[in-house]
């Protein structure tokens, strides 16, 4: 039978009984995460990655309970891809985050959900949209993780809806093939770069895939690989600026293959381009299989991050230009300034639309 679309409330993440008429609707039984200093930068802006960990764990929540919701092999919803990301308003140390879900279409494989972060300043009541996400799951049966599950349909209002949401999909599906195709690159480590280059602010990390990493079905949690690339990614703007920044929006996220507990995962960031405001820098994440099955190490994840340059005091500051050296630098920086003008010209358009209603 299908389903209408279903919603879901986050205070703390706790468990709460399917809404009668919809696929889930799960009330705030309690307030939400408060925000605390190891959360926090040392400006005291909740990190990016902390917010993007609370999103994905919203999503997979709403998800998994979606494809469980009818009789079938039970199974467990897996990141595929992030959509673009905005990050609205900063959030801070104190301050009470509320994620709300709701899955707006679904093709018979996967999931598509939107994901909205509030937050909320308990001293004076004030709140603020602070994030709004697109995520897509599929389903993994619990018996062989290899194995994609068909999705309960959902119940549209309007034939629109369904209309807007494969044309989404189709979208979203033809990216993830053309990045997947373009993964190839490796950072290679720069002898004495000079400032403001790409290879002096390139940075990596090495991480082991524990237990606490992991999902049910013993693979890596989007969510934890979300915050380690966004902790990359602000060293490289760190390094680049030399004074604080924030998570300004994260381009779409493509998770190419799953990542088992016991690899170790190379995380790398490079600045693609810079504008007079932000930077762009692209992170990918690398496995390499030690337990159980050894392979070659393999393109996991990839993404294209935006950062801003902030004072002490949180104004906007210039960025140093980024001083491209090689073909390639040059080329993907052409290919960052492309992304740039079109996220620009989009977001322009969408404000006149605004003024105009």
């Amino acid at each position: 039978m299908a389903r209408q679309l279903s919603q879901w409330t986050m205070g703390s993440l706790r468990a709460a009984t399917p809404g009668p008429g919809w696929g889930f609707k799960l009330p705030c039984p309690s307030p939400g995460r408060i925000m605390r200093p190891d959360d926090a930068n040392i400006a005291g802006n909740v990190h990016g990655g902390t917010i993007l960990k609370m999103i994905e764990e919203a999503g997979a929540i709403i998800s998994t309970r979606h494809c469980n919701s009818q009789a079938g092999e039970p199974c467990v919803a897996a990141l595929a891809r992030v959509e673009r990301t905005d990050f609205l308003s900063p959030m801070c140390i104190g301050e009470v985050a509320n994620v709300s879900a709701e899955i707006t279409y679904t093709s018979r494989h996967s999931v598509e959900v939107q994901v909205n972060v509030m937050s909320e300043n308990i001293l004076t009541g004030a709140k603020k949209l602070t994030n709004k996400a697109t995520l897509w799951y599929v389903p993994l049966s619990l018996k062989n993780v290899n194995k994609v599950l068909e999705v309960p349909p959902i119940q549209y209002t309007r034939k629109e809806q369904e209309d807007e949401g494969k044309k989404r999909y189709e979208e979203q599906k033809l990216d993830r093939l053309e990045t997947k195709q373009r993964n190839g690159d490796v950072i290679f480590p720069i002898i004495n770069p000079e400032p403001h280059t790409v290879g002096y602010s390139q940075s990596s990390l090495i991480h082991l895939v524990g237990p606490s990493d992991c999902t049910l079905l013993g693979f890596v949690h989007g969510g934890v690989t979300m915050k380690l690339m966004d902790e990359v990614a602000g060293i490289v703007a760190a390094r680049h600026c030399k004074t604080n920044i924030v998570t300004a929006s994260v381009d779409a996220i493509n998770f190419h293959e799953k990542i088992k507990k016991g690899c170790v995962i190379t995380i790398s960031g490079r600045m693609t381009f810079t504008s007079n405001k932000s930077m762009e820098i692209e992170v990918f994440v690398d496995a390499d299989p030690f337990v159980d099955e050894p392979r070659e190490r393999y393109r996991a994840v990839s993404a294209f991050f935006t950062y801003v340059s902030l004072s002490k005091e949180g104004k906007p500051l210039p960025v140093p230009q980024l001083l491209t050296e090689t073909e390639d630098e040059k080329r993907r920086f052409e290919e960052g300034k492309g992304r740039y003008l079109q996220t620009k010209a989009k977001r322009q358009a969408q404000m006149q639309q605004a003024a105009q209603q």
